[in-house]
């Protein structure tokens, strides 16, 4: 029966609308519908397209979800090629290609010309190429001439239009752009491949190239990747643009998602603010970058200045130091945390990556080192982004010495030489030691110290270690029988550091119960905790005297964690020292149990938030302490159980993964408004 042509007029219609809604949502991150309500449309598409197969359309939006598997790539010449671009480091690399552009120009070097500059994507090349506003071609950059056809997979990436926007839209248009797997995306996938035993990506960049050439497109639309598309290639009509910004404007008029952090800017200092700022926010920003570019703006010059063979004259890119590079494992040894944790740490050949020298990586734990199977001579690719402690990220098993050896679990602590042994989620290894172990007694003395604990301001690392090798601190309770007299004895303490850190432990001895106890490094309990069993009993007393079932009944305290502080308190060498501490002076105030007007103000019990950006009106710590005032548990990373991410200024890859998991996102005024409910 013939397709009537009311349903073909409602079919256009909606995919139109659907189209601009996609627009709306991937390109100007604006949706002006609800989620239900645009699936609503989709379903509605579905159905008609169902009735009426003959209706559907390969640049349909419900056909992204991938075709039929192709069983080999074919070639694709690019008409026009896919130019590289030539790298600088350093700021005077940078000078010298404005100097070689005046020069080809004949411009005075006095003036300044503008410069469109945006971030330098690490993923996949890819050329899209469309015929009157519909998608007939997507293809890899392959060697810059020819490709690799990967129209079947392109077509599954959300940001890809399959259709244009508008009606201005030369008869044949090439767009060029990055495929690439934002940071949230990325971890996810991997997360979920380790559970599932699947291949793991090393880094975003190959997971969106390998993502792409995929010969199942099915698997393709299961993968997080996204598209930035940064210029345009073969243009069949009469549209000439005078300025690259302009393209990328026009770009984006057309349903394309362009880089938000793109940039004009004015002459070579222009450049470099842009390069500073964006190094600045690299690890914020959600997607992975290694540079930043920079192309003459105005077309005209571009035309004028050419290219070489494989490169264009106005334009280059300006790398960031790499966050990957090899080396080779020298040693693998045991480092012993507060808990008595057994941490392996390679010991590398060293390496300058990620803008330092790197001579150590973790490698987590054991399981980890057997998935990873690092062996000591094994040459490795390290990695080092922001300020996260380097990792080995892959062996490179081809270049493994004959007759290398795997790693067995230690038997005993390498620090005291006390058992070690799997603990209950058999991932980690203890030291069963105690505060008999060095490293476990530095490490809980720090603890002790810390800011967010007694907050004894000069006491530092290094002194803490000194103090313990010296054998002149043993237990949280000897800090406070030190005596100024001995401090400048100390290698490098003059008189008025040691008066300071005396008036700090003066001042310490001052503190609340919550602080105290998690002071104590009782393992498993971390502040919220603390407060939780603080606010619950009142006084210390009271939860030394509470059995496991009773510590059950405290809120967020399950039988893991109550056993935990059971046995704390149940050791009495613990309560020996408890005793020491408070005998010096260490007091707080105590109360009975929670309150009827307590229980009030807990208005944000049994709710997790998570902390990205920078707030204005307060720092991170006061936003802690605010939530755990009100009951609430604040956590680093975001997760199923979240239910707020306060999202301040220049929100990074958090926020991403938020959207992606449905968590309620707060402004700084709305957390404000949330916090006021207490008043």
């Amino acid at each position: 029966m013939p397709v009537s042509a009311r349903i073909q007029k409602e079919v256009v219609s909606l995919r139109k609308e659907i189209q601009y809604h996609d627009y709306r949502y991937h390109v100007l991150d604006d949706p002006d519908i609800p989620d239900a309500e645009y699936d609503r449309l989709i379903r509605k598409l579905l159905a008609i397209e169902a009735e009426y197969s003959e209706l559907i359309t390969q640049n349909s939006p419900t056909q992204r979800v991938g075709a039929e598997p192709v069983t080999s790539f074919e070639t694709v010449t690019h008409q026009i090629p896919m130019l590289s671009l030539d790298n600088v480091f350093e700021e005077e690399g940078l000078r010298e290609f404005q100097k070689r552009i005046f020069g080809r120009l004949k411009f005075d070097p006095s003036i300044d010309i503008q410069y469109s500059a945006e971030p330098k994507l690490d993923g996949a090349a890819v050329s899209l190429l469309y015929e009157r506003g519909e998608l007939v071609q997507g293809a890899t950059r392959g060697d810059g001439t020819t490709g690799e056809n990967v129209t079947h997979n392109v077509r599954t990436i959300d940001a890809v239009p399959l259709t244009l926007q508008g009606d201005d839209f030369p008869v044949k248009l090439e767009v060029r752009g990055e495929v690439f797997m934002p940071l949230a995306g990325f971890r996810a996938f991997n997360d979920n491949a380790q559970i599932n035993g699947e291949k793991i990506f090393i880094n975003p960049r190959n997971a969106a190239a390998g993502s792409l050439r995929q010969l199942d497109p099915r698997l393709t639309a299961k993968r997080p990747l996204d598209m930035y598309v940064y210029s345009a290639g073969l243009v069949e009509d009469d549209w000439v643009p005078e300025r690259h910004s302009d393209v990328l404007n026009k770009l984006e008029e057309w349903g394309f998602k362009v880089c938000p952090e793109r940039r004009l800017v004015d002459g070579i200092d222009g450049c470099i603010d842009f390069y500073s700022e964006i190094g600045a926010r690299r690890d914020d920003l959600t997607y992975e970058i290694d540079g930043v570019v920079y192309k003459v703006d105005r077309i005209d010059y571009q035309n004028k200045l050419g290219s070489v063979s494989r490169a264009p004259r106005w334009a280059i890119a300006h790398k960031f130091p790499a966050q990957e590079e090899i080396t080779v494992v020298c040693d693998i040894e045991f480092q012993v945390g507060r808990t008595g944790a057994l941490t392996p740490v390679a010991r590398l050949k060293p390496v300058f990556v990620g803008g330092v020298t790197v001579s150590n990586a973790t490698l987590h734990n054991m399981d980890e080192l057997r998935r990873k199977d690092v062996r000591v001579g094994d040459t490795v690719i390290v990695r080092r982004a922001g300020d996260v402690i380097p990792e080995i990220v892959k062996v490179l098993f081809d270049r493994r010495p004959a007759r290398s050896e795997s790693l067995s679990m230690p038997l005993e602590c390498p620090v005291c030489g006390s058992e070690v042994a799997k603990d209950e989620s058999n991932t980690a290894i203890r030291c069963s030691g105690g505060l008999r172990c060095s490293a476990q007694r530095v490490e809980s003395l720090k603890h002790f110290v810390s800011r967010r604990a007694l907050n004894i301001d000069g006491l530092g690392a290094k002194l803490i270690e000194e103090l313990v090798a010296m054998d002149r601190i043993s237990s949280p309770a000897d800090f406070f029988g030190l005596r100024k007299e001995e401090l400048v004895t100390i290698d490098r303490m003059g008189e008025k550091s040691a008066d300071n850190i005396i008036k700090s432990i003066e001042r310490s001895k001052n503190t609340t119960l919550d602080r105290f106890i998690y002071a104590l490094g009782i393992r498993e309990v971390g502040e919220t905790t603390a407060r939780s069993l603080a606010s619950h009993y009142g006084s210390l007393s009271a939860i030394i005297d509470a059995d496991e079932p009773a510590l059950q009944e405290v809120s967020d305290i399950g039988p893991i964690v109550a056993s935990r502080v059971s046995q704390f308190f149940m050791n009495e060498y613990n309560l020996e020292v408890i005793r020491r501490i408070t005998d010096s002076g260490v007091h707080w105030q105590e109360s009975n149990q929670l309150t009827h007007d307590d229980k009030k103000h807990a208005f944000l019990s049994g709710s997790t938030f998570v902390l990205t950006g920078t707030l204005l009106s307060m720092t991170r710590d006061q936003a802690k302490d605010r939530i755990i005032a009100a009951g609430g548990k604040v956590t680093g990373s975001i997760s199923r159980n979240t239910s707020y991410l306060i999202a301040g200024d220049k929100s990074g890859s958090k926020l991403t993964k938020a959207k992606a998991l449905g968590i309620i996102i707060l402004t700084e005024p709305e957390f404000g408004q949330l916090l006021s409910k207490d008043k």
